[in-house]
């Protein structure tokens, strides 16, 4: 079970750090992911933490967003810096292999960037 939490409304420019807690799972043994969804769009892939810490962005988040993990307590963070009105979307973690999530999505967390 994946828990989102950490999000909000945050005017341009500002920042939050999102968590996501598994349960059941060890996160320590899979490539974890971030995914957001934008009003109306599919879900899209924003960043991922391999096992060994390497990560991987999308362009338009690259220099603002930095994904990490904590093994000891089972979480993967999103820092997420110099927002933009168009980061705005529900946030959801996941594991992925070779492009396929492996786990129930949770309830995913709101991020409302907004001046």
């Amino acid at each position: 079970q994946l828990v989102d939490s950490g999000g909000g409304l945050v005017q341009p420019g500002g920042s939050l750090r999102l968590s996501c807690t598994a349960s059941r799972m060890r996160v320590a043994i899979y490539v974890m992911a971030w995914y957001r969804q934008a009003p109306g769009q599919g879900r899209e892939l924003v960043a991922t933490v391999a096992q060994d810490g390497s990560a991987n962005y999308i362009d338009s988040v690259k220099g603002r967003f930095t994904i990490s993990r904590d093994n000891a307590e089972n979480t993967v963070y999103l820092q997420m810096n110099s927002l933009k009105v168009e980061d705005t979307g529900a946030y959801y973690c996941n594991s992925v292999h070779r492009g396929l999530v492996l786990h129930p999505w949770g309830q995913g967390t709101q991020v409302t960037v907004s001046s």
